[in-house]
């Protein structure tokens, strides 16, 4: 009878101290010691009940491969539990086994067709196989759940990319009923609106998304052409500015900038973003220094416009457009009114075919009447 007391107590202070183990393993987790709560699980004697835990440590440290490992041993001793299949899968989809985590997701929806997650994470793996039948599943996810926001937002983000705008904006506003500071779907809203032409609509939502904190290049970009197709360029420099900051070196944004200025009729902060643009650009120039030398000209800077405009036909020496304004340049800059004649024509007769010819005809006429009454 004392000896049946006594394998009682053994049997008894070794079940404390292995949960004392598993207690003392659960805290390291908690607390963030990942590595010496892995350490604490795997010295416990039944690691049946613990391989779980042992792998999502070792998620949380990055061994994947581990992990991996760790959740086999977990469905091996537990057959019948869905949750750590689910897990597994899901971590084989991260780790892009897609074609065993396809297989298991299936599984489960055999074993539980109600759940919609199943079927999202499935569509999910179907999506990274490049899979068509992808949107089905996140079709079926939001009939089982139409408050799912990952789901909505697969669904509204297929309609958009196939330009079914009320379609997308069906979904997207049934997902934020239920979640109305979604931010993806508020970028999703605001792209619609953005992708649809209705720019004043585009400018309340993308304005939305830096309410709520998010900030980035695209964000700031797409303002500031909503914007500017209103006419509304002082906001539209101010966000273009801003989305300058990601990406300091962006010569088309210093164009679009220096363009939005032109428009404002701020001439010198129009030269000041077009010429840092041109130091950045190493493509062909031409139509570059064209819209500067545009610039120029509407300062009166005729001398600097000149060079600007032979620059530009210096990139492409069949821009006609730049010829004719640097002819137009230097009709305003030189006095002399036989050198003004001899450059009209010059240029109609190597020109006689062009569009601007007509125009060069009518200025060559109005200055040989010019001569002719300062001769008389």
């Amino acid at each position: 009878m004392k000896l049946f007391f006594w394998f009682l107590c053994f049997v008894f202070t070794l079940n404390v101290n292995a949960q004392n183990l598993k207690e003392k393993a659960d805290d390291f987790y908690a607390n963030g010691n990942f590595s010496k709560a892995i350490e604490t699980y795997k010295s416990l004697k039944n690691l049946d009940d613990v391989y779980d835990d042992i792998a999502k440590a070792n998620i949380a440290i990055g061994n994947y491969g581990e992990a991996l490992v760790n959740y086999e041993k977990a469905i091996k001793a537990n057959t019948d539990n869905l949750l750590l299949q689910y897990e597994f899968a899901k971590l084989l989809t991260k780790t892009k086994n897609y074609n065993e985590a396809n297989r298991l997701f299936t599984n489960l929806i055999v074993s539980d067709s109600l759940n919609p997650n199943y079927y999202y994470e499935l569509g999910v793996v179907l999506e990274k196989q490049k899979d068509t039948t992808a949107l089905l599943q996140f079709n079926k996810t939001f009939k089982l759940d139409d408050t799912h926001q990952k789901a909505i937002f697969k669904i509204a983000k297929y309609h958009l990319m196939k330009r079914s705008f009320i379609d997308a904006h069906g979904f997207i506003d049934k997902g934020l009923e239920s979640y109305e500071n979604n931010v993806e779907l508020i970028s999703l809203k605001a792209q619609t609106y953005y992708y649809q032409e209705y720019y004043t609509h585009a400018v309340v939502w993308f304005k939305k998304l830096l309410e709520l904190g998010e900030k980035s290049e695209f964000i700031h970009e797409k303002l500031s052409l909503s914007y500017a197709q209103n006419s509304d360029y002082e906001d539209a420099i101010y966000h273009r500015k801003q989305a300058l900051k990601y990406n300091p070196n962006d010569a088309n944004s210093m164009l679009v900038i220096g363009a939005y200025y032109e428009r404002l009729s701020d001439f010198e902060k129009a030269e000041e973003y077009i010429s840092r643009a041109l130091k950045i650009k190493d493509q062909s120039l031409s139509d570059e220094y064209q819209n500067l030398g545009t610039v120029l000209n509407r300062q009166k800077k005729y001398e600097k416009a000149i060079k600007t405009f032979q620059k530009s036909l210096k990139e492409d020496p069949n821009n006609l457009m730049s010829e004719f304004f640097l002819l137009r340049t230097k009709d305003e800059f030189y006095a002399d009114l036989d050198s003004k004649i001899k450059l009209y024509e010059q240029f109609i007769a190597k020109h006689k075919t062009s569009y601007f010819v007509k125009y060069a005809e009518k200025r060559l006429k109005e200055l040989k009447q010019e001569k002719f009454l300062e001769e008389d």
